[in-house]
């Protein structure tokens, strides 16, 4: 078991964050920088807007399981640098783009390069022992909470002095950042572990064939996308649901954003490590999972702001899921195939984040024009009914085996 330097470990740390905190950059400026170019026309805009999402879910979907093989027969080292290298220059060709076209290939390369988080979690996986994986899985949580709370807040100070000024930071701070890895990372699968990997299984499709021949991992698998499918609620209808619900004005829906940030956070840094290791990464991943959907119940139910407001440090705990299933799914995996198991998990995050914002959005359109504010809370009860099936299917797939 190689043993990483912590420059290494904070390099992959500060990969994942920088990941999350360019898209949090993103967040607030890109639909303006759309309506600029759309000469002011906010409806055909917002439907660019929605085409870039689906888009950049696509290529994470197609990409991610393409980038976990590549990491398996090269190596990790290679595949961050390069993804880091690449997402910087297309942040930068973004705060040039001419034309929404322009814009929209920048989404397209986005998604392919910032699939690299299934690499720098087989990079976790090939450097920390079994027993404390859940833990460092914890920590690539928080570097993600990091990047959320500190990502919008950034976009919109830039954003104010100009709509391309944040593309250049993101794209310098990734640029700063793949030079500095360069120096600091050491490869972490050697040559001898290194698999041969045939490359119909370096597509969505073999992704899923993967899967398919290690029924061990299976389970763990659908658990993993139906965690996801509920997940994406929160990207999805957070501020749609806050303005419509509670009236909440901008204001409030960034403060509240960055509270969930700081929980998740927190729980992921200071909370998660011990929990696990005092009751179990199966007794973690079954609350966390319980956390979730009573989190989601608890929106649902809250007919005032203030009552959402108790919904937060339940939702932050319920972080325990991915490190804990991650950790649980990778004991499942020989080293050579840490790589592949990642990133059919990210084609199934990818297959989620596509199918879940069209049909959480009809489920709450469906609602408010039948019921108005009294139903507006039917996509997070459905989500919790999302998440008590996820935790029917993982306590199945772990229960201890009968000798």
């Amino acid at each position: 078991m190689i043993r990483p330097s912590r420059a290494a470990f904070a390099f992959i740390f500060i990969t994942v964050a920088l990941d999350m905190l360019a898209l949090g950059i993103m967040a607030p400026v890109l639909p303006k920088l759309v309506v600029a170019f759309e000469g002011g026309d906010v409806p055909h805009a917002a439907r660019v807007v929605g085409l870039f999402g689906f888009v950049w879910a696509a290529m994470q979907f197609l990409a991610s399981p393409i980038v976990g093989a590549l990491s398996d027969r090269y190596g990790r080292r290679p595949v961050v640098l390069l993804s880091n290298f690449g997402l910087g220059v297309d942040y930068l060709v973004m705060a040039l783009a001419p034309t929404v076209g322009w814009l929209f290939v920048g989404r397209i390369v986005s998604g392919i390069t910032s699939s690299s988080y299934s690499t720098a979690t087989a990079y976790i996986a090939d450097v920390t022992p079994p027993d404390e994986r859940a833990a460092k899985f914890g920590l690539l949580g928080a570097a993600f909470g990091l990047g959320f709370i500190i990502g919008p807040a950034v976009g919109g100070v830039l954003g104010d002095i100009s709509l391309r000024l944040p593309f250049y930071v993101a794209g310098g701070l990734s640029l700063v950042n793949a030079a500095y890895g360069f120096f600091v990372l050491p490869e972490s699968l050697p040559p001898e572990k290194r698999a041969r990997v045939p490359w119909r299984m370096a597509n969505p499709l073999g992704s899923l064939a993967f899967l398919r021949a290690h029924p061990e991992v299976l389970a763990l698998a659908l658990t993993y996308f139906l965690y996801y499918i509920a997940h994406e609620i929160y990207p999805t209808l957070f501020v749609l649901y806050g303005d419509y619900r509670y009236s909440w004005s901008a204001k409030q829906l960034g403060l509240t954003l960055a509270t969930f940030g700081v929980g998740s956070m927190i729980a992921s840094a200071f909370l998660i490590g011990p929990i696990v290791r005092r009751i179990g990464e199966r007794s973690a991943l079954l609350l966390g999972i319980s956390l979730g959907a009573l989190s989601s119940l608890v929106i649902a139910a809250a007919y005032t702001g203030s009552l959402f407001y108790l919904s937060i440090p339940i939702a932050s705990l319920g972080g325990l899921t991915t490190p804990s299933l991650m950790a649980i799914a990778s004991r499942e995996a020989s080293e050579s195939e840490q790589g592949r198991l990642q990133g059919a998990l990210g084609s199934l995050q990818g297959i989620a984040m596509m199918i879940a914002p069209l049909l959480l959005s009809e489920i709450f359109a469906v609602a408010i024009a039948r019921g108005g504010k009294a139903y507006a809370g039917a996509p997070f009860a459905f989500v919790s009914a999302v998440m008590l099936l996820a935790l029917i299917v993982a306590a199945r797939a772990t229960r201890p085996s009968i000798v």
